[in-house]
């Protein structure tokens, strides 16, 4: 039997916070929209980025959409906007959300550059709020600047008591730099990337930590930025970099356990998240319209219970 008959019924949609919207279990990642050749490997042109956000908002299964202030210097941004105009507006019930970024060169992320990047983001995408926004990579930063009065964060809290957001959350890569910010209590979501999947489970703890304080999680990057989705051959990166010899060696045990069920790597990586309770979404970066069919395929795949058993031997 191939991995992609007899699909897995699908989970309802959850809910961000406790007063967000609710959002489906995939999320589209829209940093590869943005054309960052230099930390993927490859461009994606203006229009095929259109057309694949075009493509993912028409899609009823998929209500979620995550971008950011700095993605190809605001080019993710417009090109989202480009194809929100197009299609006449955002569909019902649909939710994207953005994330605050410094300037380019700032060695400071202060809250006033916190409200310009949220209005900048606003302008490029055509909307006049977001549900969802995030605090984007804030341990670049002194903590206590950011959580200090008048600072980034009382800056996010101050955009939902406008009403301007539903829920903030704060998106990085540092386990304890994000432990940090979700023990501050200010945040709804936690983001997190590259560090919950079949070949990096760090981020284990802290699930459990951010869910256990009332947080929603969102996983991103489940292919660990391309490894665990793409053939060798093409030479994919590992968390945005050339894989060891070491990584290499585990993804082809992941891929020969998975080849024996009949069940695609991929579909197995991307439902290591979704198939966990305590993620409420998880953000898979795509580049084409063909990679949002193939993210349905991969969530829609059946995978035996006897896969996931054999798939936590393999160290």
């Amino acid at each position: 039997m191939s991995g992609a008959e007899n699909p897995s019924p699908r989970p309802v949609a959850r809910q961000l916070g406790h007063v967000g919207p609710y959002i489906s279990e995939l999320c589209v990642g829209t940093s590869p929209l943005g054309g960052m050749p230099a930390l993927y490997g490859y461009n994606v042109e203006a229009e095929t980025a259109i057309a694949t956000v075009e493509f993912a908002l028409e899609e009823p299964s998929i209500t979620f959409l995550d971008t950011s202030n700095n993605y190809g210097g605001g080019e993710s941004e417009r090109r989202i906007g480009e194809a929100i105009r197009r299609l006449g507006g955002l569909p019902d019930g649909f939710v994207v959300a953005t994330k605050a970024d410094p300037a380019p060169g700032d060695r400071e992320f202060s809250g006033s550059r916190v409200l310009e990047s949220f209005a900048e983001s606003l302008d490029r995408l055509g909307l006049e709020r977001v549900p969802v926004f995030y605090l984007h990579d804030p341990e670049a930063f002194e903590f206590d600047d950011l959580i200090a009065p008048g600072g980034a964060v009382d800056a996010m809290k101050e955009l939902k008591r406008r009403g301007l957001v539903d829920v903030i959350g704060v998106a990085g890569g540092d386990l304890d730099a994000m432990r940090r910010y979700v023990d501050t209590g200010a945040f709804d979501i936690l983001l997190n990337h590259n560090q919950y999947t079949l070949l990096d489970r760090s981020a284990d703890d802290l699930i459990d930590h951010a869910v256990g304080a009332g947080l929603s999680y969102v996983n991103a990057a489940p292919y660990a930025s391309g490894l665990l989705a793409k053939p060798v051959e093409d030479r994919p990166r590992y968390q945005y970099r050339e894989p060891s010899a070491d990584i290499l060696a585990r993804t082809q045990r992941l891929r020969d356990v998975c080849d024996r069920f009949g069940v695609p790597l991929a579909a197995a990586a991307l439902q290591f998240s979704t198939r966990d309770p305590r993620v409420s979404s998880t953000v898979v970066g795509v580049s084409s319209p063909a990679r949002v069919e193939e993210l349905l395929r991969n969530s829609a795949a059946h995978i035996p219970l006897e896969l996931w058993f054999e798939l936590e031997e393999v160290r």
